[in-house]
């Protein structure tokens, strides 16, 4: 199948930001009592963070802790950001072959622009787009839809390259074809299977669409 376009999930995706996010809510939440651990974090691997914060921490200010959490996570990515192996060769090649790309994100546009400009990556992306601007987040396939709508491009034409389960549930249910990227300890979970492909790394999956020079795999 040829794709008309790709859509790139950010966090876990171009840059190893999920520990960021784990480290940023462990301490947070932590102020108002609430201590949560890794694997607490990883449940909610996906969802925009009021969402977590509105399942975490109700009786509290939530505004507050999103505004805290993200300002840590900026804070990380700023000392410790950098982009993940292969991702700005898989975002040249698409440029060169003048396959439409953008970015469909949980992170606010806040702190997905200061991530893009800190990886140096935002020109490869010719729209971006938050989950911020819609109702439901992800696993709701909104913010996939809305990309592609931005992109011009029926959703069935697009792929979308996704590393955590709510986020490949959002790519499917808006009928794009998904490429599942987990990070290492999560590759065994059987909720990928979903995933129309699996890989280990963005360097994999542009391997797999540079042995097609149309963009397909």
């Amino acid at each position: 199948m040829t794709y008309a376009g790709i859509l790139f999930d950010m966090d876990g995706v171009l840059i190893d930001s999920e520990p960021f996010w784990r480290q940023a809510e462990i301490e947070v939440f932590a102020t108002v009592g609430v201590h949560l651990t890794e694997e607490q974090c990883a449940e909610t691997m996906g969802l925009r963070i009021d969402e977590v914060v509105r399942l975490r921490a109700p009786r509290h200010d939530q505004a507050a802790l999103a505004e805290a959490i993200v300002s840590r996570v900026e804070q990380l990515v700023r000392e410790k950001g950098v982009p993940l192996p292969g991702s700005r060769e898989i975002l040249e090649w698409i440029r060169q072959k003048d396959i439409p790309c953008g970015l469909a994100t949980s992170s606010s546009y806040r702190l997905l622009e200061s991530t893009l400009a800190a990886l140096g990556l935002r020109d490869y992306f010719s729209i971006v787009h938050s989950a911020q601007d819609e109702i439901y987040g992800k696993p709701h396939p909104a913010v996939y839809l809305s990309a592609a709508q931005k992109l011009g491009i029926e959703p069935v034409e697009v792929l979308a390259i996704e590393d955590s389960v709510n986020g490949v549930i959002a790519g499917k249910a808006a009928r794009m074809k998904v490429v599942a990227i987990p990070e290492a300890p999560f590759r065994s979970d059987r909720r990928f299977a979903i995933a129309d492909y699996q890989c280990d790394s963005l360097s994999e999956l542009g391997e797999m669409l540079q042995q097609n020079m149309s963009g397909t795999v």
